[in-house]
């Protein structure tokens, strides 16, 4: 079993709760290791623009009149973000977040398992 790659600083706790459900399951490289932490942070800026939405309402005034949160959107270009680091990693994603499950095993990898 290769050695569990400290926590990275500066993570929230939904980026923690990604870092450790997938430090916990996989044995990563250390370039791996980076784009875990890069996936970990785009959640944690996920969580950040939702609290936002929720202060401030979906819809927002304007000089133009009402219109959607841009937040919405950023929310949207981070999933997508998200889901795509995490599928290069070709590691799930949390079941919470509701992006689609990778699907195979993890590239050249084989799906190396920490012991």
């Amino acid at each position: 079993m290769t050695k569990k790659p400290r926590t990275p600083s500066g993570l929230a706790t939904p980026g923690k709760k990604l870092w450790d459900s997938v430090t916990s399951e996989f044995d990563l490289a250390e370039h791996e290791s980076v784009q875990l932490e890069e996936a970990c942070r785009v959640r944690d800026m996920i969580f950040v623009l939702r609290e936002q939405i929720t202060r401030d309402g979906t819809m927002l005034e304007s000089s133009q009149g009402r219109r959607l949160h841009p937040a919405i959107g950023e929310v949207r270009s981070q999933q997508l973000a998200m889901a795509r680091l995490l599928a290069t990693l070709n590691v799930p994603a949390l079941e919470e977040d509701g992006l689609p499950a990778s699907r195979g095993v993890r590239g050249i990898y084989s799906g190396r398992r920490a012991s």
